[in-house]
C-alpha cells in the first residue's frame, strides 16, 4: 500500500492509500481541507489535533444532517410507492366496473335484413339498367 502525502490546513500528512483509491483519497482530503480552512479563517492557527477534531466534528454534523434527509426521502419514496400501488388497484377495480354497451341481437337481425333488401334492390336496379330500352 503506497504512502501519499496530503495537505490539510496547510499541514502535510503522510497516509497509506490502497492502489487505485488515490482519487477517493484526494476527494476526501479536499472536503476535510475545506472544513479546516473555515476553522483557520475564523480561529486562526490552532493545534493540529484540535483542527482535525473540529473539522471531523463539522463533517460528522453534516453527515448526520444528510442521513436524516435521506431517511425522510426514503420514507417519501415508500409513501409514493404505496400510493402508486393503491392507485393501480383502484384503476384495476374501475376498469372491471366499466360496462360496455352491446347491440341487441334483434337490432342486428333487422340491420342484416335491411342490408339484404338493399343488396337485392341494387341487383334489381342493375338488371333493369342492363336491359335495352324498347
Amino acid at each position: 500500500m503506497p504512502e501519499v502525502t496530503i495537505k490539510i490546513g496547510e499541514r502535510p500528512f503522510t497516509v497509506s492509500c490502497p492502489d487505485g483509491e488515490e482519487s477517493q483519497l484526494e476527494a476526501a482530503r479536499a472536503i476535510l481541507n475545506a472544513e479546516a480552512q473555515v476553522l483557520v479563517a475564523h480561529a486562526g492557527r490552532m493545534p493540529e489535533p484540535q483542527m482535525l477534531l473540529m473539522s471531523g466534528l463539522m463533517l460528522a454534523d453534516r453527515a448526520i444532517t444528510l442521513e436524516n434527509r435521506v431517511k425522510v426521502a426514503e420514507a417519501e419514496v415508500e409513501r409514493v410507492k404505496q400510493t402508486l400501488k393503491d392507485s393501480s388497484l383502484w384503476i384495476r377495480t374501475v376498469t372491471k366496473e366499466v360496462e360496455v354497451p352491446t347491440i341487441p341481437s334483434s337490432l342486428l337481425d333487422s340491420l342484416a335484413e335491411l342490408s339484404a333488401r338493399a343488396e337485392a334492390a341494387a341487383d334489381n336496379l342493375e338488371e333493369k339498367a342492363a336491359k335495352p330500352a324498347v
